[in-house]
């Protein structure tokens, strides 16, 4: 729901207008019911809505509480804002809106900062307290909704994706070394609080930040995960019983903290099928279901539908069916590229982009499976990485690294150079306290970090790339807090993910359930041919890409040789790694993009 942006100076300046409204204007397309600006000596806000609960003027924004001295910018859902409507109102608050952004003004007037540590829900926001002339921060745990920010000697900047805040102006927009070893290594995956680009950073999730008129700021987690067995331990059918509570709690708060259709994406796979069948049991009928495909390579299908179909039919939602033609999919990756905050390789990024556009039609928001894999153990990759000899960061990085280092420093030029720096943030990630065990400490690292910058990042750019509202339930923090404190073996059954195996037997299809581990499926990006392998060699061959000197030309050469001869260990093609890098830097960073 929305995007936000601001700007607070601490020069004695006032606030550039101007680069505000360039920063709306490359947020449109996440908020297109409604804009507004509100500026308070150095503070000015922008935001463009996508209205989701209390569809009327009240809860438009920026939002000022006159009576309170506070304005804020928000976007996301807090699915709990109605228990915390009640609880402030009991405090004596009263309230001139029905929505949840008004709520979190009152929290933070109620409770400051440790206001945060009471929301459910995905959320991004700004509170600016014309008292203290300070601007607070804040980001959900799961780091469902972006928000990044700029600062030079005279401003902080912030805005919903990176993009706005190059629209604004005066950003470095030179590689960052450590994070390009990141970047190239950890599938895309570039940890908080840095960026691909020197002059832009993000709020690390489960962060909050405060930003004085003096310029000084401070940041600080308000979230901690544990991966740690409880004190009284638990027999399997106890554990299965809380995961399910749990589970159909989340499922039940994200419908029904709305003021518009909910439906869901249905991909065919156990964790989007399983949304559907626990909606069913909840009461919910008539629910809309909205399944894309693609065409095939070779043994390996663009399509689920025998699984989607076999879930619509089952529980008779109004379902929906996309076949997408690759010429399609080659059209529109300007477009998908343009909507990237940051440069994300994963194959069905143009899928869910293109997704988004036709679901957009029939509703503002839909629940997607994200999620579910990362905090039950649903990857090839974890039993392998278990049973490996050496130490965690031995056993991590033989499974998952897309290159080691030494294949990093044959693949740039010198000027990127650093020491193996991607090696030293997994070992001291995975060696972070309140984890029983190798795996726990893999699954913990999985979904606060890795998660954050590809499948969350990549559903939550391409749906409001078209006004539409993506939830997770997967990642709701309750359930994950309790999935977390689960014996890994336990998740891991059965090929993994068993607690949803579990929940789903006698629920949903079982020809869903026994299914083969399936993911969403773009086979053009995976085993690059054709047309898809002309427009990479087009990239990296261009001037402009031998002009910047990120890649070594010996290695972009071998690559385009012979592309499906060089996957990374999660099975992507490298060469459409190095090509996507240098597109999104020839859209964003040269200005080619919208």
């Amino acid at each position: 729901m929305c995007g936000i942006c601001g700007e607070l100076r601490f020069d004695g300046g006032h606030p550039d207008l101007g680069g505000l409204q360039r920063m709306m204007t490359r947020l449109a397309r996440r908020g297109p019911d409604h804009e507004g600006v509100y500026t308070d000596g150095p503070l000015a806000f922008g935001h463009r809505r996508l209205a989701i609960i209390d569809l009327s003027a009240h809860s438009d924004q920026p939002m000022v509480d006159k009576a309170l001295g506070l304005s804020l910018v928000f976007n996301g859902t807090l699915y709990n804002y109605r228990e915390l409507r009640r609880e402030l109102a009991a405090l004596g608050y009263r309230f001139f809106s029905e929505g949840d952004s008004e709520v979190i003004l009152k929290a933070y007037h109620a409770w400051g900062e440790d206001c945060v540590a009471r929301f459910n829900g995905m959320f991004a926001f700004a509170v600016w307290s014309e008292a203290d002339r300070t601007l607070f921060l804040g980001r959900d745990r799961a780091g469902i909704k972006p928000l990044y920010f700029a600062q030079d000697a005279g401003r902080f900047r912030f805005a919903s994706t990176l993009p706005a805040l190059l629209a604004a102006g005066g950003v470095d927009k030179s590689l960052d070394p450590v994070a390009l070893h990141h970047h190239l290594t950890l599938h895309a995956v570039v940890p908080a609080p840095r960026t691909i680009l020197k002059g832009v950073r993000k709020l690390a999730p489960g962060c909050v930040m405060t930003v004085d008129a003096d310029g000084e700021v401070a940041t600080r987690p308000y979230w901690r995960l544990k991966a740690q067995r409880p004190a009284l331990p638990l027999g399997e059918s106890a554990w299965i019983a809380r995961v399910r509570a749990a589970l159909l709690a989340a499922v039940e708060r994200q419908q029904t903290a709305a003021d518009v259709p909910v439906g869901v994406l249905l991909s065919g796979g156990l964790d989007s099928s399983l949304l559907v069948g626990l909606l069913y049991e909840l009461g919910h009928r008539d629910v809309q279901t909205f399944s894309i495909g693609f065409g095939d390579k070779g043994d390996e299908s663009g399509n689920e539908f025998i699984y989607s179909d076999a879930v619509a039919n089952h529980f008779r939602t109004r379902h929906r069916k996309y076949m997408i033609p690759d010429a399609e999919v080659l059209a529109a990756l300007p477009e998908v590229v343009d909507q990237m905050s940051e440069p994300m390789v994963s194959q069905d990024v143009a899928a869910f982009y293109l997704l988004a556009q036709r679901v957009a039609r029939s509703v503002k928001v839909v629940m997607s499976g994200q999620g579910a894999d990362e905090v039950f153990g649903g990857y090839f990759w974890y039993p392998k990485m278990d049973a490996e000899p050496g130490t965690p960061l031995e056993k991590f990085a033989r499974h998952y690294f897309d290159r080691d280092h030494a294949e990093y420093l044959a693949t740039v030029d010198d000027a990127y150079a650093v020491d193996d720096v991607t090696s030293q943030l997994v070992a001291a990630r995975l060696a972070e306290a309140d984890a029983d065990s190798f795996l726990d400490q893999v699954l913990r690292f999985d979904a606060t970090t890795l998660i954050v910058d590809d499948p969350v990042k990549r559903v939550d750019n391409m749906t409001m790339a078209w006004g539409l509202e993506a939830r997770v339930p997967f990642l709701d923090h309750e359930l994950v807090e309790l999935a977390m404190s689960m014996p890994p073996e336990l998740k891991l059954r059965e090929g993994g993910k068993w607690p949803l195996k579990a929940i789903a037997r006698g629920l949903i299809p079982d020809s869903v359930i026994d299914r083969p581990k399936g993911y969403f499926p773009v086979p053009a990006f995976k085993y690059p041919q054709g047309e898809f392998l002309d427009f990479m060699r087009g990239v990296l061959d261009s001037e402009a890409c031998r002009h910047r000197r990120l890649f070594r030309r010996g290695m972009v050469e071998t690559l385009l040789a012979a592309p499906m001869d060089h996957a990374t260990r999660l099975q992507g093609a490298k060469v459409w790694h190095l090509a996507l890098l240098e597109y999104w830097l020839q859209r964003h960073v040269d200005g080619a993009g919208s």
